[in-house]
């Protein structure tokens, strides 16, 4: 359950102020249609977050105990630095392709915003250092529906009253904790 609670918490935190997140409100604004674009984004996450999770799970195969130990450390200080810079998201993504209806447009915006995201490599990291790929891709999936799914009804509203600077601060801080277990195998991780 360590797994899935951290993977969770971690890209619930990380997606707060995301280009994905900004996406979903722009989305949202635009075709006043919350269902299929939750639908959309839960489609897409599942799909991205298992194919990163694949390569963490391959990543952590391939190395051996030690490596694994030092470049899972690392990614997570790094994730820790990133989770500090803002995003914005540029101005073509949110517009999508109508031919694909409203539940296609989110599928496909979703899957090509989140190629290389924070959420994406934090994915990949923690199926590296976690045994069981199911719980983090559960995990991280849950952490998108959980910060995706208000923006998708409250908008503006939400934004407004969080601050972003405050949740990338934890989710960095997090990041960073997680980095120095990892890097001084607290509880003999690996």
């Amino acid at each position: 359950m360590e797994a899935f609670f951290v993977s969770t918490g971690i890209v619930a935190l990380g997606e707060m102020g995301d280009k994905t997140q900004l996406l979903a409100l722009l989305l949202a604004a635009r075709f006043k249609r919350p269902l299929p674009i939750i639908l959309g984004i839960l489609v897409a996450t599942l799909a991205n977050h298992a194919m990163a999770g694949a390569v963490g799970d391959w990543v952590a195969k391939a190395m051996g105990p030690d490596l694994l130990r030092w470049v899972i450390g690392g990614s997570f200080l790094a994730m820790a630095v990133w989770m500090l810079i803002p995003d914005q998201i540029d101005d073509d993504e949110g517009t999508g392709k109508e031919r694909f209806g409203v539940f296609g447009t989110t599928v496909i915006a979703f899957f090509v915003a989140e190629m290389g995201d924070k959420t994406q490599i934090a994915t990949v990291a923690l199926a590296a250092r976690y045994t069981d790929l199911l719980a983090v891709v559960a995990g991280t999936t849950l952490g998108m529906m959980l910060a995706n799914v208000p923006a998708v009804f409250l908008g503006d509203q939400v934004a407004r009253k969080v601050s972003m600077k405050l949740v990338h601060a934890i989710a960095a801080a997090i990041f960073a904790v997680l980095g120095v277990l990892t890097l001084l195998n607290i509880g003999k991780l690996f």
